[in-house]
This record gives structure tokens, sequence and C-alpha cells, in this order.
């Protein structure tokens, strides 16, 4: 028997712990993209990711996260609609308060945008872990536990802190353009399943052995 792939369309990939959700079978918003087997951990209710995990998110805004990538706890994505204005004296929305001030509406909804909210491939998010508007993750990151991300992270790279600072990538320059160049997240899944193991625990020159095998029978 061939090895047989895992299903990117089941809700919940482990039934004994529906704590567990992939999340592209789950999103409903055309706002919102998530790549294959991509999943959240959350004991209370992880089905609410769309409302409790992306907040503030009311356009036009994207979020996009990639393939392969685990969500930890309370894991927060802030979009772009929790912005005031600054530029005056007071922060406070008053037009969303209805009554007369909602003639000022145009104060709120001309505010500046920091763009689509972008996560790659193989990222893994710690418990608490919150992300700031516009922010772009690279592939293959870790972001640590409580992390405060408000600006961009590089492919492979380690956060942690509020605000959160590059701790230290995971490979030097050179392995990491090798791990790009492979791009194993790409692979079609039934190569994935032939290669888990070197996934998970083999060297880049491993990587780049199975990546040459994909096209073999």
């Amino acid at each position: 028997m061939p090895p047989v792939p895992a299903d990117p369309t089941v809700l919940h990939p482990m039934p004994d712990h529906p704590r567990v959700v992939l999340l592209k079978p789950l999103v409903k918003s055309p706002l919102i993209e998530v790549g294959d087997f991509s999943y959240y951990d959350d004991p209370d209710d992880p089905t609410a990711f769309e409302t409790r995990n992306v907040l503030y998110h009311y356009g036009p805004e994207r979020l996009v996260i990639g393939k392969y990538c685990a969500l930890g706890t309370c894991t927060r994505f802030i979009m772009n609609g929790a912005n005031h204005r600054m530029d005056g004296p007071s922060t406070f929305p008053f037009p969303t308060m209805g009554g007369s001030w909602a003639e000022h509406f145009a104060l709120i909804t001309d505010l500046p945008g920091r763009g689509d909210t972008v996560v790659g491939n193989d990222v893994w998010f710690g418990h608490g872990a919150t992300v700031m508007p516009g922010v772009r993750i690279g592939h293959g990151a870790i972001i640590a536990a409580g992390a405060v991300v408000t600006g961009d992270v590089p492919d492979y790279g380690i956060v942690g802190g509020n605000p959160a600072r590059l701790i230290r990538t995971r490979y030097d320059a050179a392995d990491i353009a090798r791990l790009l160049a492979v791009g194993w997240w790409d692979w079609p899944v039934q190569h994935i399943t032939r290669h888990v193991r070197t996934i998970m625990s083999g060297t880049v020159a491993d990587l780049e052995e199975a990546a040459a095998q994909i096209d073999q029978p």
C-alpha cells in the first residue's frame, strides 16, 4: 500500500481533540485566506477563530496565512480597523457613537492602512502571540509565546518580546536560500507524505535530495 496523505478538508484532524481545527475548511470570510493544513489550537472554542482571533476586520485589508502553519491558543491578528486618528487632540472615535456625531464619519474612514497581513508557509505561533496590522511574516518563522509582532519577520527568523525583536535565524543565509528554493510546502501532498521524516528531522541536503525525486515514479 502506498502512503496515504492526510485530508486537508477535515475540520477536526484529531477527532479525540476537538480543540484543534484546520483553518481552511473553517473560515468563511472572503477577506481571510488560509493554506492547506494550517491549524489553530484552543481549548475553549477553536471554531470561533474568525471572530475571536481576527479582530477589527472591517476590510478591505486581507489576512493571508500560508500552508502548514501552527497557531497556538490565543494567537491574534489585529487588523487595520482598530486604527484611531492620532493627528488631533483626541483619539476617541466620536462618529461611531451615533447621533449627530455620525455626520463626521469621514474622520475615521479615511485613516491610512498598512495593507494586508501576510503569513508565509510553515510558521509556528506560540501561545498568545499578537500580530499587528500589515505585518509580513516569512516562511519557516517562529513567533514566541506572548510576542507582539509590530514589524516584518524574515524567513526562518525567530522573534519574541513586546515589541517583538529578532532573536536569531534558524539557518544561515545560504541555507535559507536553499530551503526557499526547495519550497517543500508546494510539493504534491503525496510526495510530502513519502518524505515526512525528512521534512521534520532531515538536513537541507536531505530536503534537496527529496525534491529531486518529485518527478520520479
